[in-house]
């Protein structure tokens, strides 16, 4: 098979890619990569020393696609299927392109600060720094819940490459900073994101990895 994907199915953004993957049924092989794996973290970083996954694989092409925006769009160059993720019309593509860059830099990557705090050591916490990625979430919620408002998907009626970032982005930053009771539109909106096919098939595979996700204190833990 051409394509390789290297990945986790607990990163979300390795999920963003999956949904993208999903929506078409293009084939690929899956390379799991554990990074708790000495041998496994060598590897990965022989073929791409930058050490971030996902990293998309071509044989055929003879390529190393990094980054998950640049490969959902390389695939649709490359490995085209029914679902055009992002539109022909060089407008609304930029839009789309948008939205993504919103959903990735706003919400995911606060997030992550957010819950990468709780893995530090006692007494190496970062609390400035936490506060400050809160209020960034804080504002792209607000931000989101004006500009999807009642539309289905983040751009209307068609699932597109802003909805593949949004799906992960929105399940993992919930758990940093809820906006289940303050949002009511952004929270209808992720509903229909966890329940469509791709995204809920990337949350299925992800769901035996929730036990490492790192909590809040008196969390349950994750859920669906």
């Amino acid at each position: 098979m051409s394509l390789t994907l290297y990945f986790h199915p607990l990163s979300g953004f390795c999920q963003k890619v999956l949904v993208a993957l999903y929506e078409n049924e293009t084939r690929f092989t899956p390379h799991l990569v554990n990074f708790g794996d000495a041998t496994e973290r060598a590897d990965f970083l022989k073929l791409w020393p930058i050490g971030k996954f996902p990293l998309l694989r071509d044989e055929s092409n003879g390529r190393l696609v990094p980054e998950t925006s640049l490969i959902i769009e390389y695939l649709a160059l490359h490995y085209p299927g029914p679902m055009a993720l992002l539109p022909e019309n060089p407008v609304a593509a930029l839009e789309v392109r948008r939205l993504d860059r919103i959903f990735d830099l706003y919400v995911a990557i606060p997030m992550q600060k957010v819950v990468l705090d709780r893995l530090r050591p006692e007494g190496s916490n970062d609390p400035v720094g936490v506060a400050e990625a809160k209020a960034t979430l804080a504002c792209a919620y607000d931000v989101l819940e004006a500009e999807i408002g009642e539309r289905q998907w983040a751009l209307g009626d068609a699932f597109s490459l802003a909805d593949c970032s949004a799906a992960p982005a929105l399940f993992y930053a919930e758990r940093a900073l809820s906006f289940r009771d303050n949002h009511p539109r952004l929270w209808a909106y992720f509903e229909r994101l966890r329940t469509r096919p791709s995204y809920a098939r990337a949350l299925a595979e992800a769901e035996p990895y929730f036990e490492y996700f790192p909590r809040n204190p008196g969390d349950a833990g994750l859920s669906r």
